[in-house]
């Protein structure tokens, strides 16, 4: 019976002492949160993006803010004057666009002849070197023959009206190559045949250039095709590099236009410190930690539970509640020692009241 009392009186301290524990605990992890939660809202502001309004020759920004106060919106302002300039680039803009919209139809010749120039060029490389020279030098003959008759038969005339028509000279035998030598004839007749030779000799040499000339102008046909078909191309290009440039000069206004909204968002993340948010978050943090470890301790209720878990303290109470017996008290009534309510060798009673030796906590 001592036994249980004493175990419910202990476990009544000792649960007392938990849930006074338990409430400073509870507490101290609601302040702790609540240290946290301020750490991160002021380390949050501390990063938050706070750009700057900027203003120059050529514009401003515009930063647009929502009722918590961060942004919402960004823009900016072009100055009224550039922003005329720049409504004047995009009219001739449009003009230019236009033009090159006809480009087409205008370098539209080039791509037509370009076949043409093909085929042309083709006949041309249709004929041998030999066979353009060989018809050169019949042509050319042939525009000489009548000239060269008339020549010879004025010579003929000469020679029989100064009786001279049978005189022949000059002959020589054979070559050492074999061929034939030169035949006898009059010196008039010698001298005329050696000019139609020399004569027919150059020819043979213009003959051999033409139908080079001519191979190297049917060569050329085709590349004067390809040509106008890259001038076609880059025509139609070309007829765009007005409008590139009015809407070139147009963004490029914009652009600086622009800038304020750059500057101001730059100057916006350097005001910005996620390094020293950061540190605030974790210095904060701790803080609230080491407030939360301090407000957690309650030394009564370490008091209650060192004293439930005490072994002296159980076994003081075990011989407290213990029943009374009979026998001789040692002069100390229910005090005594040895017998009565001792716990070991000594009586609770005893050493709670030593000075009242009748005294029983049962009466």
């Amino acid at each position: 019976m001592s036994f249980i009392t004493a175990a419910a009186i202990l476990g009544g301290t000792q649960l007392v002492g938990g849930l006074l524990g338990g409430r400073s605990a509870r507490r101290s992890a609601q302040t702790q949160a609540a240290g946290q939660r301020d750490a991160a809202r002021i380390a949050a502001e501390e990063a938050r993006f706070r750009p700057v309004g900027i203003t120059t020759r050529f514009g401003q920004s515009a930063f647009q803010y929502g009722p918590d106060g961060r942004v919402s919106g960004a823009g900016y302002t072009l100055a009224p004057e550039f922003a005329g300039m720049q409504e004047r680039l995009l009219g001739l803009a449009g003009q230019g666009l236009t033009q090159a919209e006809m480009a087409p139809a205008q370098f539209a010749p080039l791509a037509a002849a370009a076949p043409r120039l093909f085929n042309l060029g083709e006949s041309y490389l249709a004929e041998t070197p030999e066979q353009v020279a060989a018809k050169y030098m019949a042509s050319q003959q042939a525009l000489l023959a009548p000239s060269r008759e008339r020549q010879f038969a004025q010579l003929q005339n000469q020679l029989f009206q100064t009786g001279r028509g049978g005189l022949a000279v000059g002959g020589t035998g054979l070559r050492p190559g074999g061929g034939a030598g030169l035949g006898a004839t009059t010196p008039e007749l010698e001298a005329y045949y050696n000019a139609l030779a020399q004569q027919d000799a150059a020819l043979a040499a213009q003959a051999q250039q033409a139908g080079q000339q001519q191979l190297a102008f049917g060569t050329g046909l085709f590349g004067t095709g390809a040509q106008l078909y890259d001038l076609f191309g880059r025509g139609q290009v070309g007829a765009l590099a007005p409008y590139q440039a009015y809407l070139g000069g147009a963004m490029g206004l914009e652009k600086l236009g622009q800038e304020p909204l750059e500057l101001g968002s730059a100057l916006g993340g350097r005001i910005a410190s996620p390094t020293g948010a950061q540190a605030l978050l974790t210095g904060l943090t701790g803080a609230a930690r080491t407030q939360g470890a301090a407000d957690a301790y309650n030394p009564f209720a370490t008091a209650l539970q060192g004293f439930a878990q005490s072994p002296d303290i159980r076994r003081g109470l075990e011989s407290y509640f213990k029943p009374p017996t009979t026998g001789n008290a040692g002069g100390y009534g229910y005090g005594g020692f040895g017998t009565g309510y001792g716990f070991g060798e000594q009586d609770l009673g005893a050493f709670l009241y030593p000075t009242s030796p009748t005294f029983n906590p049962y009466q």
